[in-house]
């Protein structure tokens, strides 16, 4: 076949496939124009889940008369300067409009604020219709009907009616996000109103606009996050913890205000809660990134979806740290959903409450104390006690209890402490600390405390095995982690390119007790592994590390190795459930408990605690 021009109408057909996928793909590109355009209030009405109509309204600057041809023809835009390096607009490679009005019916009315009146021109298919007057207020209003009429096999690909007005209203979130300031609404006849009235810019402002969207519940268990390295600038919140959610779609991230799902923000997030999450649970987080626009490549993909940072590294650590220490500075904090979910328990008919643990964990906490024995870990004949890892005489003070407290653990025969049975009253000021002072053991099992307002309810395993998880981890990355020499270097192929990360990150991998060189062009030879490993496959490890250094440029895969070594350590050497504790015991655990970070969950992600609060309570006796 000879070698053709292809006509007008095919090419943005073709275009079409890749920036119009469904419904929700021409909801995000016209409400994206309509803020370009400066609008303060959208409106958005759909039908037939959008493939019938989608009518797109704003308040904008409007477009001119003689430039509404120039909307509707390829790669015409009034947003890029001369340099594609800095943009700084949502949209910017002008192929919306033309691909829209390739496969479906659209018109676009318009007017400017100097106009006298509006005008109008529609697109059928691709044959488009002469320009001319109609009547309109100041702004633009963009009407699309029958959505892929003209490429009917891409009708087959639609899901049902609720699916894409589901996923339209996603999108309209997504971006209602990050402009506070504008008025969304979106209605039809196949969804029940949307509206999200406009607040502020400023950071309050923009909270209440997260509320609008994500529930009232976020703000009362979210983290503030403000953080700069490097002229990048993190700013936003993220969950505390014990609030997640089943999948990662209430994750919004933004970059210089543009909606992203970037699987390296992405994976950033999922290394922040790594060790405090459920593995199949996820943090809820609204996250704004704010850089130079040279230095992150927003043209990856007609969806604009997509970014590439110059510096991928920087941005990961950036988000890594300021998470953790924005979680490390929050102190203990229970999910308010927490306590509503212990009211809902406690009425009449009401299902049971529970958490949901992580599928992959422990089949019951009870399993897993009867699995390692009434005796639990012992440090002094444990396999892994060349570490010294927060235990004997060298610990320091911050790994583990006070002197005086520890004693109290490790005293015995314990009497039982039910029912505040020899309890003395707790002083005063035990009562104003966050998780107040112990009143009494039930079930063998949980710590009953009472503070000023409220009454906690800990899970003294779950708390004890955060404690000592995180003393472990102290221990293990204030110096370097011990290795063992192979008796034979292990020699791995790999790519030359791979050989050359993982040589350029060998100092790094030293830190944690792998040690490998360069071995010719295209392979590595490990010499020593670290001990916590034990006899582990050197060749996937290699290998996976390589994998990860490729796709993010560190090597956290072994850092998180022997995190979950330190954590089944932790697991097997922590106050074991069916334990007697006295009153000193159970207050030196919630003590330790308010110094340490994380220690609102285990290491499997479930609560440590739950707190009512006292006016709850009266609530459920009818006193308020």
């Amino acid at each position: 076949m000879p070698i053709r021009q292809l006509s007008e109408t095919m090419i943005n057909q073709i275009a079409a496939g890749e920036v119009i996928e469904r419904p929700a793909s021409v909801v995000k590109e016209l409400v994206e124009n309509a803020l370009d355009a400066g609008a303060s209030k959208v409106e958005i009405v759909t039908a037939g889940g959008g493939l019938n109509l989608i009518r797109v309204t704003d308040d904008g600057s409007g477009i001119a008369e003689p430039e509404l041809a120039l909307a509707i023809a390829r790669h015409c835009t009034s947003k890029l300067s001369d340099d594609i390096h800095d943009i700084r607009s949502l949209g910017f490679r002008g192929e919306a409009l033309p691909s829209i009005g390739s496969v479906a019916r659209l018109s676009i009315r318009s007017r400017t604020a100097s106009g006298d009146s509006a005008a109008e021109i529609g697109i059928d298919g691709g044959r488009v219709s002469p320009v001319k007057p109609a009547a309109a207020n100041r702004g633009t209003t963009v009407e699309v009907r029958d959505l892929f009429f003209a490429t009917p096999a891409r009708l087959k690909f639609m899901k049902g009616e609720r699916a894409e007005s589901s996923a339209t209203s996603d999108v309209v979130k997504r971006i209602a996000i990050a402009f506070p300031a504008v008025r969304f609404t979106l209605a039809g006849s196949d969804r029940s109103t949307l509206e999200l009235p406009a607040t502020s810019g400023t950071p309050e402002g923009r909270l209440a606009r997260v509320a609008q969207v994500m529930g009232k519940d976020f703000p009362d268990n979210a983290i503030a996050i403000d953080a700069m390295r490097d002229g990048v600038h993190l700013a936003g919140h993220v969950s505390i913890p014990s609030y997640t959610r089943a999948n990662a779609l209430q994750q919004y991230a933004y970059v210089n205000g543009r909606p992203v799902r970037d699987k390296l923000i992405a994976g950033a997030i999922r290394g922040a809660f790594a060790d405090v999450l459920p593995r199949d649970r996820h943090a809820v987080t609204v996250l704004f990134l704010s850089l130079d626009p040279t230095t992150v490549d927003v043209n990856v993909h007609p969806a604009k979806a997509d970014v590439r940072f110059r510096d991928p590294g920087l941005v990961r650590g950036l988000i890594v740290g300021a998470i953790r220490e924005a979680l490390a500075g929050a102190g203990i904090r229970a999910a308010t959903t927490g306590a509503a979910g212990m009211m809902a328990a406690f009425r009449p008919g009401a299902a049971p409450y529970s958490h949901p643990g992580p599928t992959g964990g422990h089949r019951s906490y009870e399993a897993a104390y009867h699995a390692s024995g009434s005796g639990g870990f012992d440090p002094l004949r444990s396999a892994h006690r060349p570490l010294d890892m927060g235990y004997g005489a060298a610990r320091p003070r911050s790994s583990g209890f006070a002197e005086n407290e520890q004693a109290a653990f490790d005293t015995g025969p314990l009497a039982s402490a039910d029912a505040r049975a020899g309890l003395a009253e707790p002083a005063e000021a035990l009562l104003g600390m966050v998780l107040g002072a112990a009143r009494a053991q039930v079930h063998e099992n949980y710590i009953v405390a009472q503070t000023r307002d409220s009454l906690v309810i800990v899970d003294q395993h779950a708390a004890h095995e955060r404690l000592v998880y995180e003393a472990l981890k102290n221990a293990l990355h204030s110096r370097a982690v011990p290795s063992q020499m192979l008796l034979l270097p292990e020699i791995v192929d790999l790519p030359e390119e791979d050989a050359e990360r993982l040589a350029m990150h060998s100092d790094t991998l030293a830190k944690f007790g792998l040690g490998l060189e360069r071995f010719g062009p295209g392979a590595v030879a490990v010499r020593e592994t670290p001990s916590m490993l034990g006899e582990t496959n050197v060749q996937q490890l290699v290998r996976d590390l390589a994998d990860e250094i490729a796709d993010n440029d560190t090597v956290e895969t072994l850092k998180e190795r022997l995190d979950r070594i330190a954590a089944t350590m932790a697991c097997h050497g922590s106050v074991r459930s069916g334990r007697l504790l006295k009153a000193e015991e159970m207050n030196a655990l919630l003590r330790q408990m308010e110094a340490t970070p994380g220690s609102g969950t285990c290491n499997h992600g479930r609560p440590t605690y739950i707190e009512l609060k006292l006016a709850d309570i009266e609530r459920l006796f009818g006193r308020r």
